[in-house]
């Protein structure tokens, strides 16, 4: 077995099927844009890319923009899509149909060659221009290997029910190539709703492994929904609060364990948020600190790169994380960082979910002054209420001006929050009826 969907098994040779009925729709060129929502078909088509030389491009998003860059980046790529109503700005191939008589093969298991460059995965970039980060396969394999020994899937191989895309690196590496590589099972859906998550882990036997971001296990723990019992929860993307961690663990009688890693190196620490604060790294990674930059190097990395996190190494060889480079504030001399202001707006009881954020792009900025907003989803409080508890948990010169009431944050598919939507949500609600 590599897969289930609907809680149905999906056994190898009709996944080695379906990779040779895949392979010679992608065409001559070299690179394939893999925009599959199905995990399975992702996987499918990603093995149909790599056993024919062709290299998977990963972008952060799909947008007419980011799109014309990938064109300039490599002019060959087409697209797999299994939607049918797919439209983009390149060559679309459809996931074909599957029959019945695609479910078998007598094909081999592939020997990839460790060196061959298996994906091409993209980040922003200071200036907005998608930023290419080359991905060989022997180094995605033992990153992947290495994860299943941290996650402690050593023995019986675990059902992957993951909320994150798999286009995500993280999504990417811990559901699509741990079932590839690390021997576990992956499940063709991609729950939202907590509903939806619950069926689906219900839909498949034990072991369990619930792939997830902070603000879906929030979503989930708020909802009330009731899971089947879990043997683990990993969650990554954003910083997750420690009570957050703790209420996951106890209300769903489980261990969750959090990843640390970057698409510029993958994943490269763990720790559990409810025994430490410090991240033990993966074997053979090393961080070393050049000024006030931490740079990551050695093991699965496959070249020395600058962690955009302002870390704290510690004599035990882990380190401390104290937020993101680019979340750091300074004001009037006082200095904190917005992840630590998040994580006490978000404590206040009533508080759904809130986010700060520079108002003003400081990169063109000609004060180079500091202006934090808020945008916060709180039906029960008022703009009175919220400001007397931020006064209680924050220095006065980091409370948000304006503080904006809305109805939800514009959240992107793995829970993010880009300064810029924030911006331009506060942009929308310029005379809110609520804010402060």
């Amino acid at each position: 077995m590599i897969a289930y969907r609907a809680g149905e098994p999906i056994r190898v040779a009709q996944f080695l099927a379906e990779v040779e009925r895949v392979t010679p729709l992608l065409g001559p060129g070299r690179h394939v844009l893999n925009a599959c929502g199905d995990r399975y078909q992702f996987m499918v088509g990603f093995a149909a890319a790599l056993v024919s030389g062709k290299v998977s491009l990963l972008p952060p998003t799909h947008t007419p923009e980011v799109l014309r860059e990938l064109i300039r980046f490599a002019p060959d790529v087409v697209c797999l899509s299994d939607d049918p109503a797919a439209d983009f700005a390149v060559p679309v191939v459809h996931y074909p149909p599957t029959t019945p008589a695609s479910g078998s093969s007598s094909a081999r298991m592939p020997q990839i060659d460790s060196q061959q460059l298996a994906a091409v995965v993209f980040t922003s970039g200071s200036t907005g221009t998608p930023v290419a980060h080359r991905k060989t396969w022997g180094r995605l394999v033992a990153c992947v290997r290495e994860e299943t020994r941290q996650l402690g899937l050593t023995e019986v191989p675990a059902a992957i029910v993951a909320t994150v895309p798999p286009q995500h690196m993280y999504g990417f590496e811990s559901s699509v190539l741990l079932a590839l590589a690390g021997g576990e099972l992956l499940c063709a859906e991609r729950p939202f709703y907590p509903a939806d998550i619950a069926a689906t882990l219900s839909s498949v036997p034990r072991p369990r492994v619930l792939l997830s971001t902070p603000v879906h296990l929030r979503a989930l723990l708020a909802s009330g929904v009731t899971l089947p019992p879990l043997s683990l929860v990993v969650c990554s993307t954003a910083p997750l609060a420690q009570q957050l961690a703790a209420d996951i663990e106890r209300r769903f009688s489980t261990l969750l364990l959090e990843i640390y890693g970057s698409t510029e190196t993958g994943q490269i620490a763990v720790r559990r948020p409810t025994a430490a604060a410090e991240w033990q790294l993966w074997p053979n990674v090393v961080l070393s600190s050049q000024g006030e930059e931490t740079w990551a190097s050695g093991g699965h990395i496959e070249q020395p790169t600058r962690l955009n996190d302002v870390l704290e190494i510690t004599s035990s060889g882990g380190f401390l994380l104290h937020g993101r480079v680019a979340d750091l504030v300074n004001i009037a001399g006082k200095r904190s960082s917005l992840g630590y202001l998040n994580h006490q707006l978000n404590s206040i009881p009533g508080v759904q979910d809130g986010a700060f954020f520079h108002l003003e792009d400081n990169r063109s900025s000609h004060t180079g002054v500091a202006r934090l907003a808020a945008c916060v989803v709180a039906p029960e409080l008022d703009a009175v209420r919220l400001r007397a508890a931020l006064r209680q948990r924050l220095d006065p010169v980091f409370l948000p001006r304006p503080l904006l009431f809305v109805a939800r944050l514009p959240r992107n598919s793995t829970g993010k929050l880009p300064q810029e939507a924030l911006r331009a949500l506060a942009a929308a609600h310029r005379q809110p009826a609520r804010a402060g």
